[in-house]
Order: structure tokens, then sequence, then C-alpha cells
């Protein structure tokens, strides 16, 4: 048996050894305290009203419950649009840095030529792209985006993002993740030792440029994401921990 990933619709998972392991993006996410979360939400929402007054004032017709169910929708609706657009341009950037050709959206030009760029200007060569890796004993897996030889001869573990706020802390646990997992998969499905990496970096895509960002991925902070990972795990179980109510007859 060996490591595994499984997609199905939208989404994936991942079996080691015919188990089921947990990601490591969605550890992070649910292990790890989002205070900007709330307040990011509400200002959607309000951003949303503002730029949508008649919309909103016709609304009026749909009831309460309705108009609630609706304007609560909008954050995760742009959340959605967000991640589908991260995505694509993964999915892109994963052919061009193998060399192959692509058809460009209008809609990424931008990130587009913007990733182009950064192959000139770095010229990575491909060690490993979109390889999942895993982690027998601390029972994880996830998809990196690259490692990549650097002309000054480092090998690097890279990873893409478009989020227009920027990078945000949580990309050193996933990289630091990845970083030392055991073993990753090669094109034939087979498990390999993971490779020494020795930096790990945050590609910052946008439309107007890009820009590599140093992310700090060594045993430090890999303990930090077991932590993480352990408070993922507790919360996912705690509704255990409460029993039924007891009659006293």
């Amino acid at each position: 048996m060996t490591l595994k990933r499984i997609n199905y619709g939208r989404g994936h998972g991942y079996k080691i050894d015919g188990q089921k392991v947990d990601g490591v993006t969605t550890l992070i996410k649910d292990g790890l305290p989002k205070p900007a979360l709330p307040y990011w939400s509400a200002r959607t929402v309000a951003e949303y009203v503002a730029d949508n007054l008649d919309q909103v004032a016709g609304m009026g017709d749909m009831g309460r419950a309705s108009i609630v169910a609706a304007l609560k929708e909008v954050p995760w609706t742009a959340r959605d649009k967000a991640a589908v657009k991260g995505t694509e341009v993964h999915n892109l950037g994963e052919k061009l840095i193998r060399g192959e050709e692509i058809e460009v959206p209008e809609h990424l030009a931008g990130h587009v030529d913007a990733y182009v760029q950064f192959l000139d200007d770095w010229k990575p060569e491909p060690i490993l792209v979109e390889a999942p890796v895993g982690h027998r004993r601390w029972r994880y897996a996830g998809t990196l985006d690259m490692v990549v030889r650097l002309p000054d001869g480092r090998t690097v573990l890279a990873d893409i993002k478009t989020a227009a706020s920027g990078i945000w802390p949580e990309t050193a646990y996933q990289l630091a993740a990845y970083r030392h997992a055991e073993v990753y998969l090669d094109s034939d499905g087979a498990e390999q030792p993971m490779p020494v990496v020795d930096a790990g970096f945050a590609i910052w895509v946008r439309a107007d440029g890009y820009d590599v960002i140093p992310v700090e991925c060594g045993e430090r902070v890999f303990k930090d994401f077991l932590h993480i990972a352990w408070v993922a795990r507790a919360a996912k179980d705690n509704k255990a921990l409460i029993g039924e109510a007891i009659r006293n007859d």
C-alpha cells in the first residue's frame, strides 16, 4: 500500500496504506485561529450592500429569512470566486513550468504574464511539480506546488499565492508540513523520499506583477504545525466529550 490522492468533484482527499489521513490545508484551516475572518465577512457583506443598493432594496418582497439567507452567503461567494481564480492560476503555472503551451484566458492574462516573468527572472529548474506528499507517523498528506533548483544551486520549496491581501502566516505552516513530509509520489505513482530543501518561498502572483517572499518553514515551524494539527483533530472530535442527559426518576 502507498500514499494516494483521491479526487472527487471539486475536492480531493488522501489515504496512506489504505487509511484516510488529514489534508495539510484542512488541518491548518480547522486548527489555527483566524481573528480577522469575522471582520472580513462583515466588511464583505457591507461592501456588497453599499455597491448594490438597488438590488438589495429590491429584495424587500423576499421576506426577512430569505434576505438574511442571501446576504449571509456573500462572503463565501467571494471566497469561492477567489479560490477558483487561484486554482486556474495554479493549473496554468503547472503547465508553464513544465514548458507546455497554454491558452491564456483573458481574465488571467495579467497573472500569466507575471508568472512568466517570474520564470524568466528566476529560471527555476523543476524537481517536483504538483506532487502529493505524506507523513505516516503524523498522519497527514498534501500536494505541494513545486520544488525547484535555482541557478545559485539552492533547492527551494515554493507555493503560488494569488490572494489580493498578500501572503498570510499560515503559508509557513503549510510549507513546513510539505518540507518535512516523509515521502512524495513520483510521476509513476511510486513513493520516493522527500528531497532535502534549503528554503521556502511564496510566489505572490498578481495581475500587476509578482513578488518572491521568503517563508520560514524549518523544524520549529513544523513543530508548530503539529500543534495546530492536534488542535484541529481535537476540535473535530470534541462533541464526543459531552454525554446524554441523565434521568433521575
